[in-house]
């Protein structure tokens, strides 16, 4: 910690063991957890809220002020989750208004130059790739792969479980447990192998297949489809899931590939 080509400032609070290597700036509000690593040239505004063993590659910049003509130097913060990794040059602000916060979760692993705006919400276990951007607001459900170079519009909703395929731009929800491709943004089948991956049993695989084939592949509007899943598949957290998540889309959720609309 004694770390004579650093700037912490005193009103800093930071845990033992935390590791902070040659210029870094950290400001005051901050506080990190136990076990924490920062690496040199990192900046750490006011309003950070760093969990324990972090690791923060150098050229980050975390709980900048937001990029929003609207912001008035509210007291805002960003919140990291433990075992989180920040990778080199990532930018990350923290809330306004709005939220008052932005948050990302437990286990994440955002990679080299992305950029999470104010405001966004971001669940646990998600991996960012290099260059993937979040506009303002955006909410994130745990378990979400973002492949490189993905833009996520403000407002967005990506429920969990759900994998966004590199240099995709995504201009409306996309529903949880689903893979999205192609341009514009559409579903191309449930995330079977990340499902997998995560210990999910095979029957409730082919149960979130069944839902989605519904809303997808049988040419319902969003609202029968709905009624139809509601009325003919078993009632199930995951069931009750996606229902919910539908209904609640402010943007409107993704198309299927094969529309036309």
């Amino acid at each position: 910690m004694n770390q004579p080509l650093a700037y912490i400032h005193p009103g800093a609070k930071i845990s033992k063991k935390v590791v902070v290597e040659p210029f870094t700036t950290i400001h005051n509000n901050v506080t990190i957890g136990d076990g924490t690593w920062i690496g040199s040239n990192v900046t750490i505004m006011e309003g950070a809220r760093i969990g324990k063993n972090c690791n923060i590659y150098p050229g980050a910049v975390i709980s900048a002020s937001p990029q929003d003509l609207k912001y008035r130097g509210e007291d805002t913060t960003v919140s990291i989750g433990d075992d989180t990794t920040i990778r080199e040059c990532a930018t990350i602000h923290k809330g306004t208004s709005d939220r008052n916060k932005t948050v990302i979760g437990k286990n994440c692993l955002i990679m080299a130059y992305c950029h999470i705006a104010h405001d966004c919400i971001v669940g646990d276990n998600c991996i960012f790739s290099n260059n993937s951007t979040l506009a303002g607001h955006v909410t994130v459900g745990d378990n979400v792969i973002l492949a490189g170079l993905v833009a996520v519009h403000q407002f967005v909703s990506v429920g969990q479980h759900a994998f966004v395929t590199g240099g995709s731009l995504v201009r409306k929800d996309v529903p949880p447990y689903v893979k999205a491709a192609r341009e514009p943004l559409s579903y191309v089948g449930i995330n079977s192998v990340g499902l997998r991956r995560r210990g999910i049993p095979s029957e409730k695989i082919r149960e979130i297949q069944n839902i989605y084939r519904i809303l997808y592949q049988k040419n319902y509007n969003n609202s029968q489809a709905t009624q139809i899943i509601e009325a003919e598949m078993e009632a199930t957290p995951e069931r009750d899931e996606i229902l919910q998540f539908i209904r609640d889309s402010q943007r409107g959720i993704m198309k299927g590939y094969f529309s036309n609309s």
